[in-house]
């Protein structure tokens, strides 16, 4: 099956949207793909690119003829003509390279059947200059380096583009983010889970542009999507299992979408699958101005519940407060565990999110109410612990936990992407109360990939530093 076949199958058979379609490339004026058991003759693919070229106005006023049935013009203009006999239903759609054509059924919907096929058709547009290729082509640019080391070790490289396997999803990037782990990788501190692509990116946003073997018809060929992946997002094209995909949400740009799944699933997942937050209760957020710093800000407050966040200028903590931070603190010029205990009146956090470790245990503990919960999901400090951590831990009656998301199993990554799906993401789309937003700092290209990484290192940013790929990916 080739490329374009496989297309057709996807994004229209699979989801039932049409009953058969097929794809006339205009130049060669002959069929190139076909849905199983639809054979268009040679005259009718040419009556249709002379429909387009040479005789619209004879099609408006007395339809036209396909596969010996006369169909009578419903509309017609120089993209589409859609048209209908008593039995059936027929959309013909034009691209600079292609016709698609596709029929449906009298017990269908039409409006869904056009919508679906345009939706195909607009995809061919924008791949106008890729589609030709992707039988031959099957490499693509990731951001790659050879050995452990510094930034200046990453460039980058044209590897094999990935297949999506069983269950699985291709999409093409047009944006990713950069994560801490990102920076631990490539210092060979922090290497991908077994099976998982060992390119750098545990985020994406894209379209949908292949489906594998076993898919359930969630997504369609041309979808918008956001993808929490395990490796790999750092290139041009990226495969993910279906359920750990969602929707770009309403009014959102591609490049807004790459800094969310990461960053907002993992600070969803610490707050909710892990520290069970409830409302009311008061959560002390380290690095607040990090990606998950001001996505748990803002989820913080979706719960009801009282941010107190800690960062390291005074940049950061004025953007924590408009993101929704109740107080912040600067570690490097006061004690935060003190400022914590007064503005809580002494009686400290119920949960703490650290990505910090170590050097944060004392004050921590000093600032963490009884019954409380740390959770750890970083050493940025490093994992060393000088003192009598469990005796301080145990007159508290508090519980520790540690927290990653990237090694977590396919099917707990699902369950977390669906919750997220269902509760937090319609609150991304325009016009929504409350409403959440991811924080973008800045945007590098794939091959500036280097110095975005230098960035992160000296902890410039402010939210999310999203890598872009390049426009003919």
């Amino acid at each position: 099956m080739n490329e374009l076949q496989a297309l057709l199958n996807d994004a229209l058979l699979r989801t039932k949207h049409v009953e058969n379609a097929a794809i006339i490339d205009i130049k060669q004026q002959k069929v190139c793909a076909s849905t199983s058991g639809f054979n268009v003759p040679s005259d009718d693919a040419l009556n249709l690119i002379y429909a387009f070229h040479q005789n619209l106005l004879q099609v408006r006023r007395g339809g036209l003829f396909f596969k010996e049935k006369r169909y009578k013009c419903l509309r017609a203009d120089n993209h589409s003509i859609y048209l209908q006999n008593p039995d059936r239903g027929l959309i013909v759609v034009k691209t600079k390279t292609y016709i698609l054509v596709a029929t449906y059924r009298g017990d269908m919907y039409p409006s869904v059947c056009v919508e679906a096929v345009e939706k195909l058709a607009d995809f061919f547009r924008e791949e106008e200059n890729v589609l030709p290729s992707l039988q031959e082509k099957d490499k693509m640019l990731a951001a790659y380096f050879e050995c452990p080391g510094g930034p200046e070790n990453l460039y980058v490289k044209e590897v094999t583009k990935p297949h999506p396997g069983e269950g699985e999803v291709l999409v093409r990037v047009s944006a990713s983010a950069l994560n801490r782990a990102d920076l631990l990788q490539r210092r060979g501190k922090y290497p991908p889970p077994k099976g998982a692509s060992d390119i750098l990116g545990l985020e994406a946003a894209g379209s949908v542009v292949g489906l594998g073997p076993g898919c359930k018809g969630r997504w369609k060929i041309g979808d918008a999507v956001m993808a929490l992946l395990s490796g790999g997002g750092q290139a041009e094209y990226v495969t993910a299992p279906e359920g750990h995909l969602m929707p770009v949400p309403r009014g959102m740009t591609l490049v807004q979408a790459a800094a969310i799944p990461e960053a907002w699933l993992t600070a969803f997942q610490l707050l909710h699958f892990v520290g069970k937050v409830e409302k009311g209760e008061r959560v002390l957020i380290h690095a607040g101005a990090s990606g998950v710093g001001l996505a748990a800000i803002q989820l913080v407050r979706l719960a009801k519940a009282i941010p107190i966040v800690t960062a390291g200028t005074q940049e950061k903590l004025k953007v924590t407060a408009n993101a929704g931070a109740a107080a912040g603190f600067n570690y490097k010029n006061e004690d935060f565990s003190e400022k914590v205990l007064a503005f809580t009146q002494g009686s400290g956090v119920d949960l703490i999110l650290d990505c910090v470790g170590g050097s944060y245990w004392e004050k921590n503990l000093a600032c963490l109410s009884t019954d409380g919960r740390w959770i750890v999901y970083g050493l940025l400090s490093g994992g060393e612990v000088h003192g009598d951590l469990f005796a301080r831990l145990l007159s508290k009656r508090a519980s520790i936990h540690t927290s990653l998301l990237r090694s977590r199993d396919k099917e707990y990554k699902e369950r977390l992407v669906k919750a997220f799906t269902e509760e937090v993401l319609p609150h991304f789309s325009e016009g929504t109360s409350p409403h959440l937003q991811p924080i973008v700092d800045s945007v590098y290209s794939l091959h500036e990939i280097a110095e975005a990484h230098r960035v992160m290192e000296e902890n410039k940013n402010i939210g999310k530093i999203i890598i872009k790929m390049p426009a003919s990916s």
